[in-house]
């Protein structure tokens, strides 16, 4: 099983799409968290050991990602997305950018 971890800022919009769509695929199992101290869900220690891939969806969110975490984050491997905070939870047009931009990654 495959654990993937998906990063954003408050954990409120991005990240949980992302944990929603690829829920139900066979072989992983998702999470979602915010790098924001206010984050729904933050991003903990254990939770980055946790994970085997992580997608963050800033450049900004992956320098804070190894700043904060560097040393647990041995296994993981990190992606970023390119997607930016400017969209609804599920809008469509995310949903679409995450299957297109995650789904060549857990091939």
């Amino acid at each position: 099983m495959k654990h993937v971890l998906f990063v954003c800022g408050k954990n409120r919009l991005r990240s949980p799409t992302a944990e929603q769509v690829f829920a139900d695929w066979d072989g992983i199992e998702t999470a979602s968290a915010g790098l924001s101290a206010d984050a729904d869900e933050p991003l903990s220690a254990e939770l980055a050991e946790w994970a085997d891939l992580i997608f963050v969806m800033e450049k900004a969110q992956r320098g804070r990602l190894t700043r904060r975490f560097g040393a647990r984050l041995k296994r993981a491997r990190i992606v970023c997305l390119d997607i930016p905070d400017r969209y609804a939870f599920m809008d469509p047009e995310l949903v679409g950018l995450l299957r297109e931009r995650v789904t060549p990654h857990l091939r």
